[in-house]
């Protein structure tokens, strides 16, 4: 296979993968409405680790290995636990494009993290692009606006915990591969739904026609999103790939304002373009460095 080609292939999985991972967030919005959000976090985890167990015995891939208790993947489920945790939270509660728009700044703080913690070289149009997402982030939030929700501070803990988890997963053995990563990642969803249900205190109840078809879409699209971004990022240049990231905005806003008739204004579209730019600008200067090397 060429390197067009190859490139090609990895763009379409890659925004085959975003389009499921959005679809994914409105199927749980949509079952939020029906039972609490403990519950569904527990089906959910629970379905996507099943199908990954399935998926895994087919290629008989043994899940359990001790790698999968070591300190890194045990720092990487905690992250992966508030990342998923209060992402949830954030796509239940609050509009489903602003969510999404936030969660798009999380390649700028794996950057960050990456220059603090493990000592990799940034540089100063780097550093430039971090600080033009995050002003992105605050844009879009408008702390000092009149309608400012403090519920939107769940997306950002959110972004930090994903962060937390990219960061811990570029250290993770290599004989832990997509299927155990994904397994692990979706009995982390199951164990934070555990949580929250204790916290929360609600009742479960039985799933109605709507939250149950629901639940099992966001299952099936969600392991497909997992599976789709891993091709991706096999597939071509890694760097011509990952800005394909972005397409997540388009999908996320467009089913918010279709499904749940939430409202785009200046401030939204202003904030999720310097977002964007600010993680264009990172990954062509990633690519440039490479190719200087």
């Amino acid at each position: 296979m060429s390197a067009r080609s190859a490139n090609l292939q990895g763009i379409l999985w890659m925004v085959a993968a975003m389009a499921a991972f959005a679809v994914e967030d409105a199927l749980i919005k949509r079952a939020a409405r029906e039972m609490p959000i403990g519950e569904v976090l527990i089906v959910f985890g629970l379905g996507g680790a099943l199908a990954f167990l399935v998926l895994a015995y087919r290629d008989a891939a043994m899940l359990l290995r001790l790698q999968s208790l070591s300190r890194l993947m045990l720092v990487r489920m905690v992250f992966e636990l508030v990342g998923r945790l209060f992402y949830f939270l954030a796509v239940a509660l609050t509009p489903l494009s602003a969510a999404t728009a936030i969660l798009q700044a999380t390649p700028v703080l794996v950057v960050l993290g990456a220059g603090l913690y493990f000592g990799e070289r940034v540089g100063w149009r780097r550093w430039l692009a971090v600080i033009a997402g995050l002003i992105g982030v605050l844009i879009v939030l408008r702390p000092s606006a009149a309608d400012f929700s403090a519920l939107s501070m769940l997306t950002v803990v959110g972004m930090i915990g994903f962060a937390g988890r990219d960061l811990a997963s570029r250290a993770a053995p290599p004989s832990l591969g997509a299927r155990h990563l994904g397994f692990y990642g979706f009995l982390t969803v199951a164990l934070a739904g555990m949580l929250y249900a204790a916290w929360e205190g609600r009742a479960f109840v039985q799933p109605n026609g709507i939250a149950a078809a629901c639940l099992a879409g966001a299952v099936v699209v969600g392991v497909f999103a997992y599976a789709s971004l891993m091709k991706a990022m096999r597939s071509g240049d890694v760097a011509t790939v990952t800005p394909f990231r972005y397409t997540r905005l388009l999908f996320g806003i467009g089913l918010g304002v279709v499904l749940f008739g939430e409202r785009i204004d200046a401030p939204m579209v202003i904030g999720c373009a310097v977002i964007v730019a600010s993680g264009l600008l990172i990954a062509w200067q990633g690519r440039v460095t490479v190719r200087q090397r």
